[in-house]
């Protein structure tokens, strides 16, 4: 069982920056495999940014890439998402995801294989 907690959140302006963290607890964060997810108002969940559980591999949505940068680690049970450039159209829940990683390579792109979510954290880009 893991569970997360989001944080860091909160209102900027556009052009601005946030970094947003994902407390994990448990023993074995290392072998998940980590992502982060948005959804915004009336809008479906979608995926942001994953990373494998050794680090080796992230992946981008396109909307984001080169302005979001997904991290972890392992030694604060912590994955990160440092989020610059920010858009008001990155308004949104976000959340991160955790699930069982395979091999050192493996991310995860999809909402159905992550096994445990965080309860969510809000951030606002005002224009």
């Amino acid at each position: 069982q893991v569970q997360l907690v989001e944080s860091g959140g909160g209102l900027v302006q556009a052009g601005g920056s946030l970094r947003l963290s994902c407390a994990a607890s448990g023993r074995t964060f290392s072998v998940y495999a980590m992502g982060w997810f948005r959804q915004a108002p009336g809008k479906e969940r979608e995926f942001v940014a994953a990373i494998s559980w050794s680090s080796s591999s992230t992946y981008y949505a396109d909307s984001v890439k080169g302005r979001f940068t997904i991290s972890r680690d392992n030694a604060k049970n912590t994955v990160y998402l440092q989020m610059n450039s920010l858009k008001p159209e990155d308004t949104a829940v976000y959340y991160c995801a955790a699930t069982r990683g395979g091999r050192s390579s493996y991310y995860y792109t999809r909402n159905d294989e992550y096994d445990y979510w965080g309860q969510g954290t809000q951030v606002t880009v005002s224009s």
